[in-house]
């Protein structure tokens, strides 16, 4: 079994070591630069809250072209990243290659296999020209929500603060042999990775907190603590929120808890620096087209109105313009 991290940074490191360690796979990363030359040096070492551990001899280059087909691609660039490795991906995707895609916000795929009228309908803030859904293919496609917080503190280093949820689904809603697969493989390394048969509501659950929290953690500078402990910042998160999830529930998305224990859930993980907030002070491209525009195009498409959103989105649009920091 073939498994390539394409993206070996946090989030794809720390899977991919997690893979490497229990050996189920024979498991290669695309990384590159520093981070790249360190862990062809001295491994990639992994310090997590409860351990450490160092993977040496793991396969690693920049150059997809040396790897060959794979049983599994697991994409863990942000969104915007995307579109511009299509190309580079192709000697990675065999006949059966599965492309599990962990990234936040809206999956280019979100209206593959979703009957109704919007069957096979591209959302194009995340894929404008149909790059992604042409390239991969969405048979392809495995759903992902990442829940883990880390971050690379240095070349060939990454700290792991927490989270181990990572559950993973066809976005046709099949329990397929390749998606129980990937679970069993994802388990053993240490992830709770079960099945799900309905991704897109849990894809919905993870993206009620990004559309909201993230946008206005970059416009005001503080951390989810302060956001949601504030009457005002709360309030209009409350709004965004109620606004998102009546889209989802148009689409057949079901929540499984309402508005207020999420932002509590919220509310709990403490002075935590949201990715766009992180992105913004590092003047790195923010997520705002899969976190905030993508939801603002599924409104338009189902009728449902983003007053809310519409202002928050032309605010964090503005400012990450103004920074050099917008996407695309």
């Amino acid at each position: 079994m073939k498994v390539c991290i394409y993206g070996a940074g946090a989030i794809g490191g720390l899977v991919g070591a997690l893979l490497a360690r229990k050996g189920d796979a024979e498991v290669s990363l695309i990384a590159r630069g520093p981070h790249l030359a360190a862990i062809r040096e001295k491994g990639l070492t992994i310090n997590g809250p409860d351990e450490s551990f160092t993977i040496s001899n793991i396969k690693a280059t920049d150059d997809p072209a040396e790897l060959g087909p794979q049983d599994y691609v697991i994409v863990a660039l942000k969104a915007h990243s995307v579109g511009g490795i299509v190309d580079k991906l192709q000697p990675l995707l065999g006949p059966e290659t599965a492309v599990v895609t962990a990234q936040n916000g809206v999956p280019w795929w979100y209206f593959y296999g979703l009957k109704g009228d919007q069957e096979n309908q591209r959302v194009k803030a995340v894929d404008p020209d149909g790059k992604i859904w042409e390239g991969i293919g969405p048979e392809r496609a495995i759903g992902a929500v990442i829940y883990q917080a880390a971050e690379v503190t240095e070349p060939g280093v990454i700290s792991q603060m927490a989270g181990d949820r990572f559950p993973v689904g066809e976005p046709t809603g099949e329990r397929t042999e390749r998606v129980a697969i990937l679970s069993r493989l994802l388990i053993n390394a240490g992830l709770k990775a079960p099945v799900r048969t309905d991704i897109r509501s849990d894809i919905w659950v993870k993206l009620w907190g990004n559309l909201s929290f993230n946008p206005i953690s970059a416009l005001t500078g503080e951390t989810l603590d302060k956001i949601t402990s504030d009457p005002d910042t709360r309030a209009v998160a409350r709004k965004m929120m109620l606004e998102g999830q009546a889209i989802g529930e148009a689409l057949g998305v079901k929540y499984p808890i309402d508005v207020d224990k999420r932002i509590e859930g919220s509310s709990k993980v403490g002075p935590h620096k949201t990715s766009m907030l992180v992105d913004m002070e590092s003047r790195r491209p923010m997520e705002v087209d899969a976190l905030v525009t993508a939801v603002q195009e599924l409104g338009a498409i189902t009728g449902r109105e983003t007053p809310t959103i519409d202002t928050i989105a032309a605010l964090v649009r503005q400012k990450a313009r103004m920074l050099g920091c917008l996407s695309g």
